[in-house]
């Protein structure tokens, strides 16, 4: 019979673990908080003095060890959070070490991520195809699912398997060409994810890290709606290149798309475009357009922020049943219309990343 995994547990795994010139453990030393433990799964933070980032990098992966050789335990995930002792007398010496140790992740040439204000607009559907468009291109491309809470990855890409591991690093599944991974392939289809803010955050980073993501060009990252703890954690974590904000013509979903776009501008990430999703509907039957969603309100707010209109997608059926088949549109009909409407979208993203002299965004933490 497994055992059960306790806080105590974790605990007095993490007290083997000290900072570096310190007497005491990093739990007696008040640092550890955030335990929370799910389903075999661990996430805890660790607060550590900036002035130790050199050495965060052999910490973090020292307490992770510890706590998952408890046994039960699946997966363990330590994030840290700074805090600021004695102010540090400023020197010319190059901090070229401590600023790799924080700097931020790029798992590709360039990162792309897939934003919407609120959920059911269509966000992951778009995601996919638009990657499948730029696979389509010749480029070498990836796709990571960072909705946590709602992974959806799994059933649009038509995948019901876990990924292999290789050196303790997780090997994305090959779909319709697409290097793919989600916290959905590592849990059960039916299982909820209750998990904190601190635990997310560790799952979002570890995602990034801890892939053996290879010779990618791009990498799409479906976003979960909102602008909760994973926007801002791939936004501070990742080197973005630019991010997508998907949205209905409708005026709710509109404003909600547009906070989306704001926190994306406060953190110094690229607004690629606007998607206007379900835009309109043609009646299979007498022919006729009908804009069920209203029509245009994408368009127009992207003139109205001056951002990039990308392009519309109608809501079709056709979309649909690929999507819940698990058979995308652009790759089991890439010279339908729709499929040649995401390969206008993505071609028009690829070239203005190319065209782009940032190799990526500056992030800017008050």
């Amino acid at each position: 019979m497994q055992s059960e995994i306790t806080s105590e547990n974790v605990k007095s795994a993490l007290r083997k673990i000290k900072f570096p010139q310190s007497k005491n453990n990093i739990v007696d030393d008040g640092a550890v908080s955030g335990i929370v433990i799910k389903d075999g799964h661990v996430g805890f933070s660790i607060e550590i003095d900036p002035a130790l980032a050199d050495s965060s990098d052999a910490l973090r992966r020292a307490a992770e060890d510890a706590v998952s050789a408890i046994s039960g335990v699946l997966s363990a995930s330590a994030i840290f959070t700074a805090h600021n002792s004695a102010p540090a007398a400023k020197t010319n010496s190059a901090p070229a070490h401590n600023e790799v140790a924080n700097a931020p992740l790029k798992p590709a040439n360039y990162v792309i991520a897939v934003a919407s204000g609120k959920g059911g607009v269509g966000k992951s559907t778009t995601a996919i195809n638009i990657a499948l468009a730029l696979k389509q291109q010749g480029l070498m491309v990836g796709i990571l699912d960072a909705d946590i809470y709602g992974p959806s990855l799994p059933r649009l890409l038509g995948i019901n398997r876990k990924p292999e591991s290789y050196n303790k690093k997780l090997i994305p599944i090959d779909a319709w060409g697409l290097q793919a991974m989600s916290i959905g392939f590592l849990v059960e289809p039916e299982s909820p994810t209750i998990w904190r803010g601190p635990m997310v955050m560790s799952a979002i980073e570890q995602m990034l890290r801890d892939v053996l993501w290879t010779d990618l060009d791009v990498l799409v990252i479906d976003l979960p709606p909102g602008t909760g703890d994973a926007q801002l954690t791939l936004s501070q974590r990742a080197s973005l290149s630019g991010a997508i904000i998907i949205s209905t013509p409708q005026d709710l979903a509109l404003i909600d798309a547009r906070k989306g776009l704001n926190m994306f501008r406060k953190v110094n990430v690229p607004i690629l475009g606007i998607v206007e999703n379900m835009s309109y509907f043609i009646c299979p039957d007498c022919g006729n357009r009908h804009e069920i969603f209203s029509n245009g309100g994408a368009q127009k707010e992207a003139a109205k922020l001056d951002v990039p209109f990308l392009g519309e997608i109608p809501l079709d059926m056709t979309i649909r049943q690929t999507s819940d088949s698990g058979e995308p549109i652009v790759a089991t009909a890439p010279d339908s219309q729709h499929s040649q409407t995401y390969a206008k979208i993505a071609s028009d993203i690829w070239n203005t990343l190319t065209s782009s002299t940032d190799s990526g965004p500056s992030i800017v933490i008050d």
